[in-house]
């Protein structure tokens, strides 16, 4: 019995060596993820700030810088993250991730809609990260629940950027906005009951729910009550919300 456990025991801390390195490789990974994520996080919120300075008067200017800046956060720090990822299991360490591609999505899909009107798909997300790829490897690819979170964020800055639009009297740009941010709260209250219980998605459909409805307020206190605004509608009293925004007949 000696014999045979003295003959186990270096086995056992060979076997357990690897171990202890695989996890720490593991950890390693995870803190490298986290700080790229992070990284996709902020640069990403600059993206959409940038888009948050368009006006009526500047918008080709504004939205030729928001479209350099989306480009260099992918090149830059999404790449990044492709390269940590790319070719392993990376869904073990989607939680160390995810914030970032979701805000990362949120800035693609509200840069998307301010240029085209549309919804950026995910399989379009999903082509640009191709090149940043190792031909030879398993590429990375946003998965569809980062994807379904980022754009129920993205309900947040239309609300912002609709009530912007109609202090500046651009009101069917805000009605447009109106419309868009309804299509995606329905459509996405027909997916999330066949979804898998994510206390997250549950908490962004409430507040979906609030920014579509600051929305619809804003833009129908416009149409119901403008007349009550005059002479301040169209005027440039900064005191108003509706600074700018023309006479309305009912």
């Amino acid at each position: 019995m000696a014999t045979s456990s003295t003959a186990i025991e270096p086995a056992l801390k060979e076997a357990f060596s690897r171990y202890t390195q695989c996890l720490n490789d593991l950890n390693d990974k995870r803190e490298r993820v986290v700080k790229a994520s992070r990284d996709v996080t902020m640069n990403s919120k600059k993206v959409i700030f940038q888009v948050h300075r368009m006006s009526k008067y500047n918008k080709v200017e504004i939205l030729e810088k928001a479209e350099k800046d989306l480009a260099a956060v992918t090149d830059q720090y999404m790449s990044r993250l492709v390269k940590e990822l790319q070719g392993t299991d990376f869904w073990k360490l989607r939680r160390a991730y995810s914030p970032g591609i979701q805000e990362y999505v949120e800035a693609a899909t509200f840069y998307g809609f301010c240029k085209s009107g549309t919804l950026l798909k995910l399989d379009e997300i999903n082509k640009t990260l191709l090149p940043l790829s190792d031909p030879s490897l398993d590429p990375l690819q946003i998965n569809i629940l980062d994807y379904i979170l980022g754009v129920a964020d993205l309900t947040g800055e239309l609300m912002r950027l609709a009530i912007g639009r109609i202090s500046d009297g651009e009101l069917e740009f805000a009605e447009k906005i109106c419309r868009f941010a309804r299509d995606i709260y329905r459509e996405l209250t027909l997916v999330v009951p066949h979804m898998d219980d994510s206390s997250d998605m549950k908490t962004k459909m409430d507040v979906m729910l609030q920014s579509v409805m600051k929305i619809e307020n804003a833009c129908f206190g416009v149409h119901v009550r403008g007349s009550e605004y005059i002479p301040l509608l169209g005027s440039n009293d900064p005191s108003s919300f509706l600074v700018g925004v023309p006479d309305i007949e009912l």
